[in-house]
């Protein structure tokens, strides 16, 4: 069972602090508990409804009427708004829920519908992305367990997988491209969206994956001879750590144009000619366009 502060509970449901407070003590909506030393924390239920009920009042429901309002109830009538609306923040509120339930059936339901409604990339950058920035609160807290984190990854990693499986591999006269994540780095989702970016826009891939050692990336990268290599980088490094990194890419593959994505670049300037931050979807978008 998770344990959420008021603060987590905040970020996760885009309601502020002092709004759950007052649907806490006016409208008894919610009712935390409190741990042997007296600190106050809330429960997935809690979560859960906080969402379902962050949901019906911002399509018109009033909080006094929401309050009335059985569990089963709510369930209900976020389902009806969700078939109506095409508001990502409903869809994204779904896909956390099921996260927390660990109910496969309505994750998958949800995604595949979205997928139909709206295509795969159109999903991945409006939903999917919001969707693992939001859980990626729960990541950082450690308050999702390993099955939950395994849940969700391998059900967007397989629909990734099946997406690009389904594009022709291009020539061997095309560009290359060679993917990877460092040492250490297991969040491959976003690669994977790129790798099919690229396959998509006609580049020959070459897909490493998780967590490569640097000296079977140089042995790789002799036989690929790649134009471009692609990373992402989200866990925690140390700024020196980060630099060090950086460095070695350069100098041992200068010839190659070097994209990284990820958190830890956000706030972060690249200081080497070869290398370039893709800090937006957008931004990626605009290398395809300016390369094909």
């Amino acid at each position: 069972m998770g344990k959420y502060s008021i603060k987590e509970l905040e970020q996760l449901s885009g309601i502020k602090a002092h709004t759950i407070r007052i649907w806490e003590k006016r409208h008894r909506l919610i009712e935390p508990q409190r741990t042997t030393t007296n600190i106050r924390f809330y429960s997935d239920d809690d979560l859960k409804k906080i969402i379902n009920v962050s949901l019906l009042n911002a399509n018109g429901i009033k909080i006094s009427k929401i309050a009335g309002m059985s569990v089963d109830e709510m369930s209900r009538k976020v389902i009806e708004i969700s078939e109506t609306k095409q508001e990502a923040m409903v869809h994204i509120d779904q896909l956390v829920i099921a996260m927390v339930e660990l109910d496969e059936e309505k994750f998958e339901k949800t995604l595949s519908g979205l997928i139909l409604r709206f295509g795969f990339e159109k999903t991945v950058v409006e939903i999917l992305y919001p969707f693992l920035e939001k859980i990626g609160i729960l990541w950082q807290t450690h308050h999702i367990n390993p099955a939950q984190e395994h849940f969700i990854s391998n059900l967007i990693r397989q629909k990734v997988i099946v997406a690009i499986d389904s594009l022709p591999i291009a020539q061997k006269t095309a560009k290359r491209v060679m993917l990877f994540l460092p040492e250490h780095e297991l969040h491959e989702i976003s690669l994977l969206f790129s790798h099919y970016r690229f396959r998509k826009a006609g580049f020959r891939t070459f897909y490493l994956g998780q967590t490569v050692p640097f000296n079977d990336l140089k042995a790789a990268f002799e036989v690929h001879q790649p134009h471009l290599l692609l990373t992402s980088i989200t866990s925690a490094m140390t700024r020196n750590s980060l630099e060090n990194y950086l460095e070695r890419l350069s100098t041992n593959f200068p010839q190659a144009d070097i994209l990284i994505t990820g958190w830890q670049i956000q706030n972060y300037q690249p200081k080497h000619g070869n290398i370039r931050f893709l800090k937006q979807v957008s931004e990626l978008d605009i290398y395809l366009a300016d390369n094909q």
